[in-house]
């Protein structure tokens, strides 16, 4: 009985020093948020300026990492899946969205949720697919890097992926801003470290600057952390306005733009539900835009079903503008969810002078 109950004991202990070598190499090797930088890629030429008086677009879209198509569900929203089927599901989803930026050409493309070697797109590199497309300059934050991600099962394993932003103008600097996380150890080692991608593009004739930022703020939290993150952005808004630049912040915010709820009632609080932007989180002048005429989200407890009754929507993309920039129009585009879980929301400006 002693030998027994010795070789259970040897065999726990070797389980939890495996366990913590394991969380302790992902300790080790996790992004480091302070440390990490934006990656520039200024091969391919400028082929724009921007002067203020002078239209601009903006495409703002999360491609969920060419993974989330129509066909798919995802476990964190009540369905089962951790990664498509085959890489062809990933293959054909990439090809609608490049055909997608391509075809919309617009200035400024801002996307989210675009892989870099991951084990949920099966390696496939989505920003050298979209650079060598799009033949313009292009920058790249990584937002979420674990060797591997241990859960569920199947677990989701190797994750690179962060935001990506391409420019037809010439990019003065390009810089990734670490967002407060609201996780701790150890679910923090394999989990997002959110950010901010900040570029930065000179307006023609004067020294001023578009101040352009790309974000994903947080998800899956208990709703602080993206207050937190919220608060670090309008600070950051508002401190590039007081400056003199003209400033464009877009993406997807996790949470429902004022006013929607009564177009796209939350169906079923059990499953994930965004927060709320309030109304009044920015200072006088200062816009807070998005099209609820169409849904910006759906959620992944099912593959996608527009006849279904339990389908859910979200209005949870769009973008904040400075007050020295003029709305012209956003429209969301009305995709049918075939290559992502988001639809695409195209902004168009004028930069006052």
């Amino acid at each position: 009985m002693k030998k027994i109950f010795k070789t259970i004991g040897i065999i726990l202990l070797a389980i939890v020093v495996l366990v913590a070598l394991f969380f302790g190499y992902l300790t080790i090797t996790q992004l480091n948020p302070e440390t990490e930088q934006a990656t520039l890629q200024t091969e391919n030429a400028a082929t724009k300026t921007i002067t203020a008086g002078e239209p601009i677009s903006v495409l703002s879209w999360n491609i969920g990492y060419a993974a989330l198509g129509e066909e798919s569900d995802f476990f964190m929203d009540g369905g089962q899946q951790t990664r498509p089927e085959s890489s062809a599901v990933v293959e054909k989803n990439l090809a609608g969205i490049v055909e997608t930026v391509l075809e919309q050409n617009a200035d400024f493309t801002i996307l989210q949720e675009v892989d870099s070697g991951s084990m949920r797109s099966y390696g496939i590199d989505e920003t050298e697919a979209l650079s060598d497309a799009a033949q313009q300059i292009s920058a790249y934050a990584l937002n979420y890097k674990c060797d591997f991600v241990p859960f569920p099962w199947p677990p989701i394993g190797k994750v690179s992926s962060g935001l990506y932003t391409l420019s037809a103008a010439d990019v003065a600097d390009a810089a990734r801003v670490a967002l407060p996380s609201p996780f701790t150890w150890p679910v923090s080692v394999a989990n997002l470290k959110r950010c901010l991608l900040v570029t930065r593009i000179p307006v023609e004739g004067s020294e001023k600057e578009l101040v352009l930022i790309n974000l994903h703020l947080e998800a899956y939290d208990d709703g602080e952390g993206k207050i937190a993150q919220t608060k670090v952005l309008t600070e950051l808004l508002q401190s590039e306005y007081e400056k003199g630049n003209f400033v464009i912040a877009g993406g997807d915010f996790n949470q429902t733009f004022p006013g929607v709820l009564e177009t796209y009632p939350i169906k079923n609080a059990e499953l994930w539900t965004p927060g709320t932007l309030g109304a009044d989180m920015l200072p006088e002048g200062w816009q807070l835009v998005c099209d609820a005429s169409v849904p910006t989200c759906r959620l992944l407890n099912m593959p996608y079903d527009p006849q279904n009754d339990a389908t859910q929507y979200y209005v949870i993309d769009g973008f904040i503008l400075s007050p020295n920039v003029q709305l012209q129009q956003a429209e969301t585009l009305d995709l049918g969810f075939r290559f992502s879980d988001h639809n695409p929301v195209r902004l168009s400006v004028v930069l006052e002078g």
